[in-house]
């Protein structure tokens, strides 16, 4: 081919600006992004997750967790979000600052995590997720290998979950969350998005100018 060579660098020059405008261009608009402090409050958001929050993300990515479950909330008008309670605002970039892999999710087979330390109107605490965990729901399954059964020597542990019915562990058995167990709920529970930032504020509609 004649032109062979002007061809192919055409092609690299396409890819290549298309690859500028899209890395280079995002991290222009957000490379620069902080945490915002609030004077009112005397405190930065959003807030650095724990050590075991941290943890606990990396225990949520092992699991394949964001296959089933989201963390955007939409903005209204592109979809119901916030009418089931998932959140008060959409989700925005500085939501996501201090997290290492952002598990925006790939579909919503369970609901939206985004808000879940603070949904509407009961957030749920450690002991409802732990036994979550345990025994499943609905399409969602139970992950019992985050658990173990140890022999109760002298007092039950204070760990232990308070299980009935057929979900009760044998006579002189309990069942006690692991490590990862407590990581993973410690790190769902870091999953608040309340603090209104500037931006997820819904722009004003403009008013049309009089003739």
């Amino acid at each position: 081919m004649k032109n062979g060579p002007l061809f192919f660098l055409g092609i690299f020059a396409a890819f290549a600006f298309s690859w500028a405008a899209i890395v280079l261009g995002a991290n222009a608009q957000l490379g620069g992004l902080a945490a915002l402090y609030d004077a009112n409050e005397n405190l930065s958001f959003p807030r650095r997750p724990s050590g075991a929050a941290a943890q606990g993300e990396a225990v949520y990515r092992d699991l394949n967790c964001a296959s089933c479950h989201t963390q955007q909330v939409r903005r209204p008008g592109f979809g119901s979000d916030q009418a089931r309670g998932w959140g008060d605002r959409q989700s925005v970039a500085r939501d996501y600052l201090f997290r290492t892999q952002v598990q925006l999710g790939q579909s919503r087979v369970g609901p939206d995590l985004a808000n879940l330390a603070a949904r509407k109107p009961t957030a749920p605490d450690a002991t409802d997720l732990l036994k979550l965990l345990y025994t499943g729901r609905g399409m969602m399954p139970a992950y019992r290998h985050l658990f173990v059964e140890p022999a109760v020597i002298g007092e039950p542990s204070d760990r232990a979950l308070a299980l009935t019915g057929e979900l009760k562990p044998p006579a002189g058995r309990q069942v006690i969350p692991t490590r990862r167990a407590e990581a993973l709920v410690a790190y769902l529970l870091s999953l608040n998005g309340a603090y209104e930032f500037p931006e997820a504020r819904p722009a004003a509609p403009m008013e049309m100018e009089k003739r």
